[in-house]
């Protein structure tokens, strides 16, 4: 059993920086893949970004890439979405989420997710 829990939303400017945090607490961590999704209100769940817990290599999605950087602290056992530049459109509520097999952009891959923190960016 994973748990995850988000922290680091608010509100921000347009153009502005933010970093979500989620605390992972696991049995394990061996083949840990964990994921940052967002949805918008009245969109569907989209990947944002991923990490693999053990190698550290990341999985960006196309719309952000360049201006957010997934990262992970093994010590902390904690995921950080370090986000610059943001848009109007990175307005969204994130989840922090975890799977056993991927790093990938498949939500349904992904078993445990935590609660989300709201990304509101303004003009």
């Amino acid at each position: 059993q994973v748990q995850l829990v988000e922290s680091g939303g608010g509100l921000v400017q347009a153009g502005g920086s933010l970093r979500l945090s989620c605390a992972v607490s696991a049995r394990t961590f061996s083949g840990l893949g964990v994921a940052w999704f967002r949805q918008a209100p009245g969109k569907g769940r989209e990947f944002v970004s991923g990490i693999d817990w053990r190698r550290g290599i990341a999985n960006v999605a196309d719309s952000v890439k360049g201006r957010f950087t997934i990262s992970r602290d093994s010590a902390k056992n904690t995921v950080y979405l370090q986000m610059s530049r943001l848009k109007l459109e990175d307005t969204a509520a994130y989840y922090c989420a975890a799977s056993s097999s991927t790093f990938g952009g498949r939500a349904d891959e992904y078993h445990s997710w935590g609660q989300g923190t709201q990304i509101t960016v303004s003009s």
